[in-house]
């Protein structure tokens, strides 16, 4: 009975191994196809969820797989993180072995696209940006103005030293993040006091529009993933996240950032 035991525990072993293994090859095998499709500079991650992998590789029928790629170039803010979620995804596995994987049915499919507080400062020309979602509000039932619950859609905190008249000051407004079509536009509408309603500067009436023009600014034309259109554009943590979905497409991992 011991020899058994052991005899079993040693297949199990194996089977885990082998079925990791393969899940890391299958991995890298999409991973170079969108670096190479994508021209970009390294290897994006990838994930392919779900256990266990070969009977999901016998299927040709994957439930998740996640892809994650850094750095990546963009024409207006530098620089950009891209995500892309897709769930019921098919492909054979003689297509993954021969590396020869391009077209990808899929029932659904979450893109996003992070820009970070850096990448979002260069572009708005504020060198030490800092991005932040506003306080939850006391009614919203996050426990007050000092709680961390999700805020108003599309609001978000920037805070940057600026002119105001011939004085570099920090400054901290509150905008709008607004999406139209594939332009999300950044709106201050306002400054900034903190929840409690007090700021170690003011700024006088005279300069109000000048500074909130400084952190208003549009991003012309933003794709994601995929060619996902947006749908949703908010703050979180120190980010600018831009994301959509899309169900039932065909998408070609040569072209991640599709036009």
């Amino acid at each position: 009975m011991r020899k058994l035991i052991i005899g079993l525990v040693s297949l199990l072993a194996l089977a885990l191994v082998v079925d990791f293994g393969v899940a890391a090859y299958s991995e890298y095998r999409v991973s170079r196809a969108i670096r190479e499709g994508g021209d970009l500079t390294s290897d994006p991650q990838v994930t392919i969820h779900g256990f266990p992998f070969l009977t999901q590789a016998a299927e040709g029928k994957y439930q998740n797989v996640e892809v994650r790629a850094q750095d990546v170039p963009n024409d207006y803010v530098g620089s950009t993180t891209i995500e892309a979620n897709l769930r019921g995804v098919s492909i054979p596995l003689s297509d993954l072995a021969d590396g020869s994987v391009q077209t990808v049915p899929v029932d659904k499919l979450d893109g996003r696209v992070r820009i970070e507080a850096t990448d979002l400062g260069r572009f708005l020309d504020i060198v030490d940006l800092q991005v932040s979602a506003p306080p939850a509000d006391k009614s919203d039932g996050t426990g007050g103005s000092g709680g961390s619950g999700k805020t108003t859609n599309g609001g978000v905190v920037l805070t940057g030293t600026v002119p105001v008249g011939p004085v570099e000051t920090e400054v901290s407004v509150q905008a709008d993040l607004i999406l139209d079509g594939d332009r999300v536009s950044i709106v201050a509408t306002d400054f900034y006091f903190g929840p409690e309603g007090s700021a170690d500067f003011t700024i006088p009436d005279f300069a109000k529009s000048a500074v909130l023009g400084l952190f208003t600014k549009t991003i012309d034309r933003q794709t994601l993933p995929f060619g996902v259109l947006p749908t949703d554009v908010y703050a979180e943590g120190s980010q600018i996240v831009i994301e959509g979905s899309a169900e039932n497409v065909t998408i070609d991992l040569d072209e991640i950032e599709k036009s």
